[in-house]
């Protein structure tokens, strides 16, 4: 039975700043700061030594999706106590280049870095209705040392995207390596992009989104367009399902106006997927979210997934942590992190079984700061330290 404990609310008190309102937490990135008026599109992810990497957007012209945006990050070596100095990854002038997306290759220890860019003066309602002079292309940089330096980002557009395509965008959030079945090894990312349909609503105008993912079997050195999810989908993330197979689930950002995530199954390691179909549990008003898995089932732990998001209908606000102990079919636990103002987000768990939470919120708006939370076992599950 789940304890009612578990699904008490986190009252926030006053405080001079906004990061010290919430518990276990620090800003990592603050709008304003280092010539960047905001900070935007958080992604999180645990090399295989251990080091923490967490990416974002410096957005130097405001919010907005478009413009002249910068590749960031920033790297701790314990377990995110402290953290080094921001470092740019890419930037290309007054053009954009964001979207991160990593995924770590367990038998090598490399770290990919999926990236997509595009012109500053091409916003994304011009790249869908094709009206901008140039579109969204797909990069890729990668790390040998754990993060500490990146390779100058190559264009792999030629192989992960349709020309008839529009927009396009790498997870965000992070990748996954399949475990278990024939696939085993293979590096997939979760991407959405736009396409021609007479029938569409987007951007007011014939056109709809879609979901899908592009895969490497040979460790990053080429990289493959998987199958597509439509309609109505958007921004979404991958996760492998327990049962040995590398069945994989993908958990979607939705336009079908239910106010509801939707998922899609693959069988082929995301050579193809099921049509996409409404999770009843995960309210959300049209925004990204998280997805990690937090046990495999073995002898000592039961399978657990981990999911993130605002859980509201309304608007981008509760930021709410959601625990599954089946495979995504049903979200039993539940705790609010933040109730105010909060939109995407990025998580890893620690081999001692803390939770780490990158996310965006503020005060009077979600975009005011990236901040770091630690989760404990104990506050999320009512067990552990």
């Amino acid at each position: 039975m789940i304890k009612k404990t578990w699904l008490l609310l986190i009252v926030l008190g006053a405080a001079p700043a906004f990061s010290q309102d919430i518990p276990e937490t620090r800003a990592l990135f603050i709008a304003g700061e280092d010539g960047y008026k905001s900070y935007r599109i958080p992604s999180l992810i645990r090399a295989k030594n251990g080091a923490l990497i967490a990416f974002c957007e410096g957005r130097r012209e405001g919010a907005g999706d478009a413009g002249d945006i910068d590749l960031l990050m920033k790297r701790s070596t314990d377990d995110g106590k402290t953290w080094g100095p921001q470092t740019v990854i890419w930037d290309d002038g007054a053009n954009t280049c964001g979207n991160p997306c990593p995924v770590l290759d367990e038998q090598t220890g490399e770290i990919f870095l999926l990236l997509t860019h595009n012109r500053g003066d091409a916003p994304e309602k011009d790249i869908i209705a094709k009206k901008s002079g140039s579109t969204r292309t797909v990069w890729l940089s990668r790390s040998s040392d754990n993060g500490a330096t990146w390779a100058k980002p190559v264009d792999i557009t030629q192989t992960t995207k349709k020309p008839e395509w529009g927009w396009y965008a790498t997870g965000p959030g992070v990748g996954i390596q399949i475990r278990n079945g024939p696939r085993k090894g293979r590096l997939v990312i979760p991407c959405d992009f736009s396409y021609d349909d007479p029938n569409g609503k987007v951007r007011n105008g014939p056109f709809e989104y879609g979901a899908h993912a592009i895969y490497s079997d040979d460790h990053g050195k080429t990289w493959q367009l998987g199958g597509t999810i439509t309609p109505k989908m958007n921004e979404c993330q991958v996760i492998e399902i327990a049962d040995g197979n590398g069945t994989l689930l993908m958990n979607m950002r939705s336009y079908f106006g239910h106010g509801r995530r939707a998922q899609s199954v693959s069988y082929d390691g995301g050579e193809s997927w099921t049509a996409p179909e409404d999770i009843p549990e995960l309210v959300e008003p049209v925004c990204q979210a998280s997805l990690i898995r937090y046990h495999w089932p073995d002898a000592k732990s039961r399978s657990t997934m981990l999911f993130l998001n605002p859980a509201s209908t309304s608007k981008r606000h509760n930021l709410t942590l959601r625990a599954s102990f089946d495979e995504g079919k049903t979200w039993r636990v539940l705790r609010t992190i933040y109730p105010g103002p909060s939109a995407y987000s990025s998580m890893v768990a620690l081999p001692h079984g803390n939770i780490l939470c990158l996310f965006e919120a503020g005060k009077t708006g979600a975009y005011e700061q990236i901040v770091l939370q630690t989760i404990t076992p104990k506050w999320i599950f009512g067990y552990g330290k």
